[in-house]
């Protein structure tokens, strides 16, 4: 074994528990530790998160036997790229390092630490010493006379060459010259090109997915097409969508997302209020997929044609806006597939199949695939990825996945990496209302985004717990939260009665506490009427066409296009990282702060939870992030209104009336 031998920290020659180490394992294991080294998901079995251009924060601990001076360096590369790029990492004490890499291709990438003992840093490290503590130094000037040679000797023509002229320059010098020489910052610099990498250790090699910027930052959307016409017996259609492009994106949207667009069963089709008997004319639920017209590839007659769908899909990008489709993996009892492909499905010993049920609800119109049946393996997996990779060549790069925990965790890990194989920008926001496990493990397997409990979390103490365990790890590495305030199917309680200023809490909240939000149209009309007694709204729309007039009083599109700009100007929101929470003496106030690494973007936001009355407190600025003392003035800026003032201490005092706008949204910086 020679000094410079590599080593796999955590890949020893293999033993069992029952096998007492041996001399020749011992040898292999390596000199240097790196570990506890971050982020990782699972020990690296999963790929960590970031965006193009996103600075990622790498940790570990890395140390080694006696008081030799170690080199850190961290790599990464694209996966599938043999081109490393390399940068030094910064001793933080104690056995701490630190270093930042960041990337600007979409794709899979991958992290690793090396460490090696550094011979020359180590000799300069003790020849300062011993000179500024004026013992005498004549044999090690000798050594570093050596190490000067012994590197030129190793090394390269041109770095050969500065070397060797060092060396000479170094001979014709006194101690004190030599010694400065030897210390000198070139000097180290040269040393570190010839470095023979001693004990050289390396870590595992860590993936990371880098994604597009809107699957960090984006705000959603959602509506139904056919909801987009003047008269409930009049369908609507694609092109009629093109009428809503531009308010869409004057309230400051970059994702249109529509509930499924295929063809709609016949069978036990529901009707209005999610009733099982539909009248002639109920259009049904458009998460029954399939019909004589076709199944998930297809389009429903009545929207249009796919020449129409793709128009609408160019029109949008021209207007800034994104489309997203729904993925349901759930068919009809008409869907063609339950007659091609039987042998996906599982059938009832009368020989009826089994419909979809979440007691006390039942789907009649709805049946579920078998993923592990016999005769699905590999012909449905296969079937359900083609249906994906179709849409994304109509130009499709986003799906708001339905129910994805209710489908085999291998079958996601596998088509969400087939997909990005040759689609690296396509992304998946997983609807997971489910338990916080299954939730966290679709983020690990791929998905992009997810939606969350926030809809249910209205309290102080729920949001701060909450919103607080979502910015630390492991939350943070695998799970990019996506706060949608109300959905086709979530009528929020808070909402009920709260009037308008309890749908402004909620696009507060929602727009400033994450860089993901969304919302299903009818919420900036403030709809809330619901089923009695039930998260639900009354006249859903799954089940019926309902025109709207987006122009009636009391909405709140102002505001909604207001607080979607000041996301797009500050880049502490464009994310649900970088928050924490201020002292504020009122349980009915929400204050926390949103700012950047470097402190240059801060802001502050406090949100009234009581819709209903006035709420006042003392609260503090949090002068000492800003490197500020309590008396210290700081400049405020009232981001929805423009209004300026100057704040003197750290105590200050707050009025929010839910009459007039039930919350306040502030840049801070240090006065001039």
């Amino acid at each position: 074994m020679t000094a410079d031998q590599p080593f796999e920290t955590g890949q020893a020659a293999e033993q069992t528990n029952e096998q007492a180490l041996s001399l020749s394992q011992a040898l292999l294991l390596p000199r240097i530790v790196i570990e506890n080294t971050r982020p990782a998901i699972d020990g690296g079995q999963f790929a960590v998160k970031a965006v193009t251009g996103q600075s990622l924060t790498v940790d570990s601990k890395v140390f080694a036997d006696g008081h030799d001076k170690l080199a850190v360096v961290l790599r990464w590369r694209a996966l599938g790229s043999s081109q490393w790029h390399s940068s030094a990492m910064k001793d933080l004490g104690n056995d701490s390092w630190q270093g930042q890499f960041s990337v600007s291709e979409v794709g899979r990438h991958v992290f690793t630490i090396e460490a090696w003992i550094d011979l020359f840093a180590t000799y300069r490290y003790e020849l300062e010493k011993k000179y500024a503590a004026g013992v005498p130094i004549g044999l090690e000037l000798e050594e570093g006379r050596r190490h000067l040679v012994q590197s030129a000797e190793k090394s390269e023509e041109t770095l050969r060459r500065q070397l060797m002229h060092l060396h000479d320059e170094f001979q014709g010098l006194d101690q004190d010259g030599k010694v400065a020489l030897l210390l000198q910052k070139d000097t180290a610099a040269l040393m570190s090109l010839a470095d023979p990498r001693a004990y050289l250790s390396k870590s595992h090699e860590f993936p990371v997915e880098v994604e597009r910027e809107r699957a960090q930052f984006a705000s959603w959307y959602e509506l139904f097409p056919r909801s987009i016409t003047d008269d409930p017996a009049r369908h609507g259609t694609f092109n009629d969508v093109h009428s809503r492009l531009p308010m869409i994106r004057d309230m400051g949207f970059d994702v249109l997302y529509f509930p499924p667009i295929h063809p709609i069963g016949r069978k036990h089709r529901k009707g209005r209020n999610n009733s099982l008997e539909a009248g002639p004319e109920d259009p049904g639920s458009p998460y029954a997929i399939g019909s004589a017209d076709g199944g998930h590839e297809a389009i429903h007659p009545q929207l249009g044609s796919r020449e129409d769908f793709r128009n609408l899909v160019a029109a949008a990008a021209e207007h800034g806006l994104e489309i997203a489709l729904d993925f349901a993996i759930q068919c009809s009892q008409d869907h063609p597939w339950l007659v091609e492909h039987p042998g996906w499905f599982s059938w009832r010993p009368d020989g009826t199949i089994r419909y979809a049920e979440n007691p006390p609800k039942k789907y009649q119109d709805i049946v579920n695939v078998d993923f592990y049946a016999a005769d699905a393996i590999p012909g449905l997996w296969l079937a359900l990825r083609d249906v994906v990779v179709g849409w994304v060549e109509e130009g499709v790069k986003i799906f708001r996945v339905d129910n994805p925990h209710t489908k085999p965790l291998p079958f996601w890990q596998w088509l969400i990496e087939d997909v990005r194989r040759e689609h690296p920008d396509v992304m998946f926001l997983a609807e997971a209302f489910t338990k916080p496990a299954m939730m966290a493990r679709l983020g690990k397997v791929g998905y992009s985004q997810s939606y969350t409990y926030f809809t249910w979390r209205n309290t102080k103490a729920e949001l701060t717990e909450y919103f607080t365990q979502l910015n630390q790890p492991p939350w943070s590495d695998c799970y990019r939260p996506n706060f949608f305030v109300n959905t086709p199917d979530i009528n929020p309680f808070f909402l009920h009665d709260s009037g308008r200023a309890g749908f402004l809490i909620r696009a507060a909240l929602a727009t400033m506490g994450s860089g993901l939000w969304g919302m299903y149209s009818g919420f900036e009309l403030c709809e809330a009427a619901p089923i009695p007694g039930k998260e639900e709204y009354l006249d859903s729309e799954k089940y019926e066409i309902r025109p709207r007039d987006y122009t009636q009083p009391g909405n709140i599109i102002a505001e909604i296009a207001q607080l979607n700009r000041i996301r797009r100007q500050n880049p502490a929101l464009q994310t649900h990282l970088g928050l924490a929470f201020f002292q504020c003496w009122n349980d009915n106030i929400l204050y926390f702060g949103k700012r950047t690494a470097d402190r240059r973007n801060y802001i502050l936001i406090a949100v009234s939870l009581d819709p209903h009355n006035v709420q006042e407190a003392h609260f503090e600025l949090p002068l000492w992030e800003l490197g500020l003392d309590d008396s210290a003035a700081t400049q405020g800026e009232d981001l929805m209104t423009g209004h300026r003032w100057t704040w003197y201490g750290k105590t200050q005092w707050m009025r929010i009336d839910p009459g007039y706008q039930p919350f306040g949204i502030w840049r801070i910086s240090a006065a001039l």
